[in-house]
């Protein structure tokens, strides 16, 4: 390729990063306006019923009413995702985090998938769910990456024929990480924050450029989300909306704070952890209580119906009994319903009707001073705690972000307010902003559940628009993941270690270095010479029992079947593909063969290559011969089979390895590393443990 040729290729990336900001902006903006939608038709429809009978009696009508209406949203939503596309199900990080990490997750990243996501996370949220629109569109920001670099559809069977360059796994992978942090930076507000999520939670290795690309992606979403909503909100041209999430702005005197506090806010930050450590023991027993009793799709809807039930009847329980009664003032509250209030609006129905809708703002928790009593966070804070580890894990679109960031804001209130009512010497001054602990509260609940810290430190900065409260929230973080990690892992990671995928962490476990290749490697290792039995490639490609997708080449067979010295390595795809254009030997010769194989045959066939199965290769042509010379990869990196266990784990994560070839002191295959080898060891209770992981 020219010179002319790479600047070309370099202002194509640029352009896909632009398209991806557009259009993940786009699908946020669409996910935010039929959301508000939708919940304002529901919130009409139990408004007039519970006035009604609220003057006649007989309130149990509104509340089957309210039910009714969250489990038939809820039941469309669940209904898509068990029977249509269940990869759909849940905020769809977890997923992005392993197909970031180099796992090739099924139908992660198709249009299929993306169509669910929207509406189901529509149908969660406008259902009345414990769950937020912020996690699922992190995925769909990730999905539109991988379709628009690709240049083609392969659901809708269109090829643009344009990117052609990209469509390889490095190339797609980079521009998940980009869309990933689009949906991060529409969701919150946050360029900075998507770009450092991207970072932290995702791509498997780095670089300058692609940092760059990522945060032009990043701004673009948010310029995007920006704009559509201003027109929408008919002030265009008015770009100061934060994104789908608002914690609300902090006055000069909210946003100060003294130095005794730091170890109070590090003292919440403890807290945090172990509610979120809490949280998330609850919910990976309720997990695997799922995955053992309710795996049949008809099951899975039922119990989502049955969780949107039980939180409306909360809700409206938590109404009816609360004698909470807040004035309505003006930009106070969205939605205001009064239950056995006059002249005002009941505060639990303000955080419970609300927020399933997602218009409650965070702000109220954080900066409006007196809006709640102390009795009113307590029961919202406990009943919104269980209803949140219940409803993460169902067959739901649903994040996890939301809910999270609700119940660490309600008691880190509680807690401000309490420390207020503590008598000091200066009887002006308030001791304690509680919105200021909200704050920290948010913080330290999320942190405790989702283990992020630098990433998440940067988001609530820049949610918040304000940077004096960076050093506290960065605590309260460090803290919250150093306690939690005591009891258990975070959210995410439960959730991948549940799934038995092959996930690699930054670092390998700390007691592995007297592990080394030899005792870690598969063995023995199926191997091809340069020049192949076609018939032996299919019989070997064809077995279900070695699932492998990584061949190493070798000189010859030493003794029949001991393989001889590495010559290169060769893919399960690229075999697939030549036996599909029957690339062998006697037809070369005999010029049968049209053309020659190029790159573009290869391109053309990812990501879906045709199985073994469908190929069809004669009789005769099984004892043709196949020369994998030219298309083998020559220099496949190697290691020594002495070689720790650490430095195996450090070339694997740097150079995004899928394999790596073991030899002895005369460069003969001993041994294969793959993804599986390396992920099965982990540091457990009991030292260094080996676990099963998923064949598929």
């Amino acid at each position: 390729m020219s010179q002319m040729g790479f600047r070309l290729l370099e202002i194509s990336r640029w352009i896909v990063c632009a398209l991806i900001g557009i259009l993940t902006g786009l699908i946020a903006c669409f996910i935010d306006i039929v959301v508000e939608k939708l919940a304002g038709v529901k919130y009409d429809v139990v408004k007039k019923s519970i006035e009604k009978f609220t003057e006649v009696g007989g309130l149990s009508i509104s509340l089957i009413l309210w039910a009714a209406l969250n489990a038939i949203f809820v039941m469309f939503g669940s209904v898509i995702v068990a029977f249509f596309e269940p990869i759909a199900a849940g905020s769809g990080i977890p997923q992005i985090k392993c197909y970031l990490n180099g796992v090739k997750v099924p139908r992660v990243v198709r249009l299929k998938t993306l169509v669910v996501k929207v509406c189901g996370v529509i149908c969660s949220v406008a259902g009345g769910l414990a769950v937020g629109k912020e996690g699922p569109m992190i995925h769909s920001g990730a999905v539109v990456a991988a379709g628009i670099s690709q240049g083609r559809s392969t659901s809708l069977k269109r090829d643009f024929k344009i990117f052609e360059y990209f469509r390889r796994d490095t190339e797609k992978r980079d521009f998940v990480s980009a869309g990933a942090a689009a949906g991060v930076s529409a969701a919150f507000g946050a360029p900075v924050g998507g770009v450092l999520f991207s970072l932290e939670e995702g791509a498997s290795f780095w670089n300058q450029m692609l940092t760059w690309r990522i945060f032009f992606a990043s701004m673009i979403s948010t310029f995007t989300l920006n704009f559509f909503l201003s027109v929408y909100h008919h002030k265009p041209g008015d770009l100061s909306s934060p994104g789908l999430i608002n914690f609300g702005r902090f006055e000069s005197e909210s946003v100060e704070y003294s130095l005794y506090e730091i170890p109070i806010f590090i003292l919440m930050g403890a807290a945090g952890g172990a509610l979120g450590a809490l949280f998330n023991i609850l919910n990976y027993w309720l997990t695997i209580f799922r995955i053992r009793y309710i795996h049949r799709p008809c099951l899975q809807v039922m119990e989502a119906m049955l969780v949107a039930v039980v939180t409306a009847a909360v809700s409206f329980a938590m109404i009816y009994f609360s004698d909470d009664c807040q004035p309505i003032g003006e930009d106070r509250v969205e939605y205001p319903l009064q239950a056995r209030c006059r002249a005002a609006v009941n505060s639990l129905r303000h955080k419970t009707f609300s927020v399933e809708a997602l218009c409650f703002r965070l702000g109220q928790l954080m900066t409006f001073p007196g809006s709640y009593n102390p009795m009113t966070l307590g029961l919202f804070t406990l009943s919104y705690f269980f209803l949140a580890c219940w409803t993460y894990g169902l067959t739901v679109s649903a994040g996890v972000f939301i809910p999270t960031l609700l119940i660490g804001a309600a008691w880190g209130r509680l807690f401000g307010i309490c420390l207020a009512k503590m008598p000091t010497n200066d009887t002006g001054k308030i001791w304690a902003d509680p919105g200021k602990y909200a704050l920290i509260g948010a913080a330290a609940q999320l942190g405790g559940i989702v283990r992020m810290t630098l990433s998440l430190t940067v988001i609530m900065v820049e949610a918040t628009g304000n940077v004096t409260y960076g050093l506290p929230i960065m605590l309260v973080l460090m803290t919250s993941k150093i306690v939690g990690d005591y009891f258990i892992e975070g959210l995410y990671d439960i959730h991948i270690k549940l799934q038995s995928v092959p996930f690699l962490h930054w670092e390998a476990p700390a007691t592995s270095h007297s592990l080394t290749a030899r005792e870690v490697m598969s063995s023995p290792v199926t191997c091809f010479s340069r020049l192949e039995k076609v018939g032996t490639i299919v019989e070997i490609l064809s077995n279900t029992t070695m699932n492998h997708n990584g061949f190493p080449v070798v000189s010859e067979f030493t003794d029949g079947h001991v393989p001889g010295k590495i010559c290169g390595l060769i893919l399960r795809s690229q075999l697939i593909v030549l036996l599909k254009h029957k690339v062998f030997v006697e037809r070369a010769r005999s010029r049968l063969n049209r053309r020659t194989l190029q790159l573009k045959d290869f391109r053309d066939a990812y990501p879906r290559f045709p199985p073994i199965q469908s190929i069809h290769v004669s009789q005769d042509e099984r004892e043709c011969m196949m020369d994998l010379t030219e298309f083998m990869n020559p220099t496949p990196y190697t290691v020594p089979q002495e070689t720790s266990l650490p430095r195996v784990f450090k070339l694997f994560r740097a150079l995004g390895l899928r394999h790596l070839v073991v030899v002895d002191s005369e460069n003969m295959v001993v041994g294969l590393v793959t993804r599986k080898d390396l992920a099965r060891y982990h540091l457990g209770k009991h030292g260094l443990e080996e676990m099963q992981l998923s064949q598929t």
